[in-house]
């Protein structure tokens, strides 16, 4: 068998592999597609996570089939076709354990149906279930904004997440969507799943692009724009500063993208609007809705994914995957 693994900064490889042998508690699962993740590529380029090992395993978006069961494992069979949550797994998959998804057969230590083993749905192809893990992502940084039908919200990025927030918000009723990228394939992305307006916040003022599009609320002495939420799922340094200087009172502001640098922001333009800024991070208890969500969304989700590639290509959807016309690039596995 073989596992991607970072060796070092910039240096990612597909090396041979001997899994580990499964033991009284344990689930091996035949891998059948896993995503790539930016966070996958941010590991690259600082050359792994810090961990007791040589290496870092990559791969934690996995969909696939139990192949073998430890003994003391209940309510999980082979043949089963399921999701691994790796938030709930001990090794972390594909986020400094041993294990990553970027393999053939993927071993889940301690595995418990319904927590690190989620069963996938009838007619759910492997391809969908493997974009659980970053709809849960995105279900939850939706969840922190706290945001009802007939808000106003600006997603900040395109990208898979930034797209599923999207998805989401249009999927609650809140239709008043305006997303912002780079690329324009990303925004056009996004205007298919509903979004009411894509812009490119490189080419246009921002500012005045939102006071057409949601108007401008009065907020001690000065005006903010009407948004109600703002989610940074894209990471730009001068995000935080500008939604604060065009917040309006009691806005919100959520960021999920990974700042790896300290940032710099007016806090005293805060006072007069009170508005709140926070974070997500991860998909605490998100992914049942996600795979409730499936059946009835599976046309859309599929729309989410545009590329895949065989494992054999890994290297190269990491090079699509950094590119900014991409959205999710799937690798699918033998048999899939």
């Amino acid at each position: 068998m073989r596992l991607l693994n970072i060796h070092g900064v910039g240096d990612v490889r597909l090396d041979a592999y001997q899994r580990p042998a499964a033991g009284p508690q344990d689930v091996v699962v035949k891998m059948k597609a896993v995503g790539i993740c930016g966070s996958d590529l941010s590991y690259i380029k600082m050359g792994g996570i810090p961990n007791p090992l040589a290496t870092t395993a990559l791969g934690h978006e996995g969909a696939g089939e139990v192949i073998e069961v430890g003994a003391d494992i209940a309510g999980i069979s082979v043949g089963d076709a399921v999701i691994v949550n790796p938030m709930m797994t001990p090794s972390n998959i594909g986020s400094g354990g041993p294990e990553g998804c970027f393999t053939e057969e993927l071993l889940v230590r301690d595995a418990a149906v319904g927590v690190s083993i989620l069963p996938i749905p009838e007619g759910i192809s492997y391809e969908i279930a493997a974009l659980c893990e970053p709809l849960a992502v995105a279900m939850h940084g939706v969840n922190r904004a706290d945001v009802k039908a007939g808000d106003k919200v600006v997603v900040f990025g395109c990208g898979p997440i930034g797209l599923g927030m999207v998805l989401w918000l249009i999927d609650r009723g809140v239709t008043d969507v305006v997303a912002l990228d780079l690329a324009p394939e990303r925004r056009a992305r996004a205007l298919a799943l509903g979004a009411r307006a894509a812009l490119d916040p490189a080419n246009c003022d921002l500012r005045a692009e939102l006071v057409k599009l949601h108007g401008e609320v009065p907020s001690y002495g000065r005006v903010g724009v009407g948004t109600d939420a703002f989610i940074d799922a894209a990471g730009a340094p001068s995000i935080l500063t500008d939604v604060i200087m065009m917040a309006k009172f009691h806005s919100k502001l959520v960021i999920t993208a990974a700042y790896m640098k300290p940032i710099e922001f007016p806090v005293g333009r805060m006072l007069t609007s009170e508005m709140t800024i926070t974070t997500a991070v991860g998909y605490p208890t998100e992914m049942p809705e996600v795979i409730a969500a499936m059946p009835r969304l599976k046309d859309k989700l599929a729309s989410l994914i545009s590329h895949t590639l065989p494992f054999a290509e890994v290297m190269k959807g990491l090079e699509i995957a950094a590119t900014p016309g991409s959205a999710k690039v799937m690798i699918e596995f033998e048999d899939a």
